[in-house]
């Protein structure tokens, strides 16, 4: 390597140093396009494995939108791999027909799958492994401006984050021209997407037509913007946090107090609306937000989207999922599991999931078996996962009183516009497990005995 080429691994080496990218003994997943930025990440990557003690694999995800120019990208990163004798993964998927179905744009679904992706190679092939993707500096220029027209708040204007949960971003502090001159100077051979070079894509009509124009104004804005989405995200960082000790404090059984948080400075309300959204996968944007907090003034409930409605009903804030509210269902754990596998779907948004429990100590299965275990012994073909129906019974495992599912209700103080969002698992009008509260006393675990139990978890989040 010549003199440039030591400078440019060198700052992405104190890049990953000062972030605390990686640590020793670190298996990487590198997010491999066949693009230059994309390999030249796998490249530097490659050559600082041994100095910092890690271990380097690719994944390629082919979206089945370009047709032979989509394959040869597929052959090239393999080829790639086997050349640097890196272990390399690939997945293709007819994403357009996918995005139709779902009715999402080509462009989210892609993403949304191709991190699926890495997420599922991390998880079951590699173990515990970090993610690396290539965005860079201009990436991270284009992603502010693009957030910026949309109206973005704090977060968007954050612009591209260096790391989140296990995905990192080496590259982060690099131009695009360091990366074209770093291929040139190695000799390093990459392919290019055909759509990229049209500006079909709104993330291409900024790379082409308005980020030309705002490096004549400032040649360094790329890095110009790089530092203000910096400040920006320590700010986001902050209010987040402030906002999580208004909303403990003004946290009541299954939800919030709506006087409480009404009393908040009114950027710190939106903040703690924005993650009480987000802890409950809810839609988030800025309309939902003020129309949630009028709501919160006047006990009213407002259709925020994505089978959520928030309620305010007693002064008392909460995210309720609406589709079993309206939506009947019945299914026989059995017959399902037999024909689709343990995770089962009850509605759109909602998952409901038997599996045993795996890697926990005596200690935890214990405990998950005494509340969310159900022996197999007593499961026929007429269990069944389904919502609460007259007559339902269920009795405590400890005390062994048998009470209708009303009056258990009732005692628990669980809110009336949240009962028949509950999932259960029953047996005719016996119930075995009700969602938050555990087995009854039939399907109470005897742990002074070996068997085999279904784990069940519900898939809903009350907030």
């Amino acid at each position: 390597m010549n003199s440039t080429c030591d400078g440019f691994v060198a700052k992405v080496k104190r890049f990953i140093s000062q972030n605390r990218l990686l640590q020793t003994g670190d298996k990487v997943l590198i997010a491999l396009s066949g693009g230059a930025d994309s390999v030249v990440l796998l490249h530097v990557l490659n050559s600082l494995k041994e100095e910092l003690d890690i271990t380097i694999y690719a994944a390629h995800f082919n979206h089945g939108i370009r047709g032979e120019e989509a394959d040869r990208d597929e052959r090239f990163c393999k080829a790639l791999c086997e050349k640097m004798d890196v272990y390399f993964f690939h997945f293709q998927a007819d994403v357009p027909s996918i995005a139709k179905r779902y009715g999402e744009s080509v462009e989210l679904c892609g993403r949304k799958m191709r991190y699926d992706f890495l997420q599922w190679v991390c998880d079951d092939k590699l173990g515990t492994a970090k993610i690396a993707t290539a965005h860079h500096g201009d990436d991270n220029a284009e992603t502010v401006l693009w957030n910026l027209t949309r109206g973005s708040g704090l977060a968007g204007l954050a612009g591209i984050p260096i790391k989140r949960d296990n995905i990192i971003r080496p590259l982060l502090l690099c131009t695009r021209a360091e990366i074209e001159a770093y291929c040139a100077e190695n000799d390093l051979t990459y392919v290019t997407d055909s759509t990229n070079l049209s500006d079909d894509y709104t993330r291409n009509k900024l790379r082409h037509q308005v980020m030309p124009v705002l490096r004549e104004l400032n040649p360094s804005v790329g890095e110009s913007i790089r530092r203000t989405s910096a400040i920006l995200r320590e700010a986001d960082e902050y209010l987040t946090q402030i906002s999580e000790k208004e909303l403990k404090a003004a946290k009541v059984s299954y939800g919030w107090s709506c006087e409480k948080l009404l009393q908040c400075e009114p950027i710190l309300l939106k903040y703690a609306v924005k993650n009480i959204l987000e802890k409950a996968a809810a839609p988030v944007d800025f309309q939902h937000t003020a129309l949630i907090i009028e709501a919160m003034r006047s006990n009213g409930a407002v259709d925020i989207g994505g089978g959520y409605v928030a309620s305010c009903a007693q002064g008392i804030l909460r995210i309720v999922p609406k589709l079993l509210s309206k939506d009947d269902y019945c299914v026989p754990i059995f017959d399902y599991m037999k024909q689709h596998g343990t995770r089962i779907k009850i509605l759109d948004g909602l998952l409901f999931e038997i599996a045993p429990p795996l890697d926990l100590s005596s200690e935890k299965i214990n405990n998950l078996l005494l509340h969310q275990g159900i022996p197999c012994a007593i499961m026929t073909r007429d269990t069944v996962i389904r919502r609460r129906r007259a007559g339902d019974t269920f009795t405590d495992p400890r005390r062994g009183v048998t009470k209708t599912l009303k009056k258990l209700f009732n005692e628990r103080k669980i809110p009336r516009e949240l009962r028949d969002t509950i999932p259960i698992v029953a047996e005719g009008s016996t119930v075995l497990w009700i969602e938050g509260i555990g087995t009854s006393a039939q399907a109470k675990a005897d742990l002074t005995r070996d068997g085999e139990y279904y784990l069940v978890n519900g898939g809903l989040n009350h907030a």
